[in-house]
């Protein structure tokens, strides 16, 4: 538990460092050139942005449910581990 918690956290915050990771569709390229040629330059930051965003978020759901699986199946072991014990001091 402790061991999956320091790896997310260290996952989240490699994420968050990875600022001069950059992607851009076909789409999203032709419109910050036709922004720059015009002198905007803060069109492409906020595109940039948010295709980042866009990318980390699936990652992040897949691994938000990864741990409440693995969480839940913990607890179902305890539990079925807990009952066969009693079961063996009932009955010996």
């Amino acid at each position: 538990m402790k061991k999956l918690a320091i790896f997310l956290g260290m996952f989240v915050l490699f994420i968050l460092t990875a600022t001069n990771t950059w992607a851009q569709c076909a789409m999203c390229r032709g419109s910050v050139e036709s922004s720059m040629g015009n002198g905007r330059n803060n069109v492409g930051v906020g595109l940039n942005t948010g295709i980042m965003f866009l990318f980390v978020m699936p990652y992040l759901l897949v691994a938000v449910i990864g741990y409440l699986w693995y969480r839940n199946s913990k607890k179902a072991q305890q539990e079925r581990q807990f009952v066969t014990t009693r079961v063996k001091q009932a009955f010996p």
